[in-house]
């Protein structure tokens, strides 16, 4: 059976798996790249990193003034090559999960990224191009910190 809901995804990123997963952990670092256009900001970012802890994003279109807000629960934090949570964007029902795997090899990392539990066939091709700009704004975030060495 296909697996429709599910979105699977695998970036490789030239920085140490500890900046990565800092990245996706760190809520200065969040607003910097998490939002699913590249000229999107995000206006809120929440994390209190434990299992059981909270995490919050929440991006705003710029050209319409929308916000888009979700949040979720960490369920596994293995600084620097696992971490995992729920998902439910506001308003919704459908809670997802969302896992990264971090993988270094001589400092670049690789990261897995499973989110599943998506609604349906499009809502997977939605997601993949909002995380793909979001990873792409990330390439950059992590550039600009380790440019400096």
């Amino acid at each position: 059976m296909i697996d429709n809901t599910t979105l699977r995804m695998e970036r490789t990123f030239q920085a140490p798996a500890q900046a990565v997963f800092d990245a996706w952990t760190s809520e200065e670092v969040i607003r910097r790249w998490w939002h699913a256009e590249h000229d999107w900001e995000t206006t809120e970012a929440e994390v209190d990193l434990r299992v059981g802890g909270a995490i919050r994003v929440v991006m705003r279109n710029p050209h319409d003034d929308v916000e888009y807000g979700g949040g979720g629960t960490y369920t596994e934090i293995d600084p620097p090559t696992r971490l995992a949570f729920t998902w439910l964007w506001d308003g919704d029902t459908k809670r997802q999960l969302i896992e990264l795997d971090f993988e270094e090899t001589e400092g670049v990392t690789t990261v897995r990224f499973t989110h599943s539990g998506l609604w349906d066939e499009e809502a997977v091709r939605s997601h993949e191009d909002g995380w793909g700009n979001a990873f792409d704004n990330l390439e950059r975030t992590l550039a600009a910190d380790h440019a400096g060495g």
